[in-house]
This record gives C-alpha cells, structure tokens and sequence, in this order.
C-alpha cells in the first residue's frame, strides 16, 4: 500500500488475529494494526497523517521515503562508457541513467 509518498508492509499475526503493518524506508518508527485489509488500508493513512502532523508539531522535517538522490558509485571506465552513451542518445548523465534504470526496474519488477 502507498499514501502520500509512504509505503506500507502488512504481516498477519495469527496468533493474535491482526494485520501488523509498519512504514518502509524510513529511519522513525510508524506502525499500525488491523483485523481487516480495508481496517489496515485505513490505519496506515491514519498514521501517515499523525506522523506528518507530529513532525509538524515538533518543527521538525518528516522522514521521506525517497528523496530521488541515488548516490552512485562507478569505476572511471564506466563512468566513460555512461557519459559515451548520454551524449548519444543526446541527453545528460542523469536523464540518461534515469530513463536506463527505471527500464530495468520496470523490467526486473514484471519478471
């Protein structure tokens, strides 16, 4: 599930008969509980929305999930080879990787 940018994982606590979410890839902690997915879909939203309006309270910038700066290491070689092919296809570097990669991504996902 997604909301505002976030991301959710759901597990099913058997035992206690509950869904158990939590928000990925961020560094603070936001979780959630359910009995039901559309119970589950809900509270993950709710608790989006208190964590940005606790941030908020605070004064404090929320943890984003993704900032779209992808650090990127690389030999000098294939930094060549990159540049070689940007300037081909008539395009900077980062236009460059980023149409490369969300193919790949886009790919390695439907596979």
């Amino acid at each position: 599930m997604t909301y505002k940018g976030y991301t959710a994982s759901i597990e099913v606590d058997i035992e206690a008969g509950i869904l158990f979410g939590r928000v990925l890839d961020i560094k603070d902690v936001v979780t959630f509980k359910a009995k039901t997915i559309d119970e589950a879909r809900q509270e993950f939203e709710n608790s989006v929305d208190d964590y940005l309006a606790f941030c908020e309270e605070l004064g404090e910038e929320p943890d984003k999930p993704f900032s779209g700066k992808l650090p990127f290491r690389t030999t000098p070689e294939k930094h060549r080879k990159i540049f070689i092919a940007a300037k081909k296809a008539g395009t900077s570097i980062n236009a460059w990787m980023d149409q490369v990669l969300t193919v790949a991504a886009d790919q390695a996902i439907n596979t």
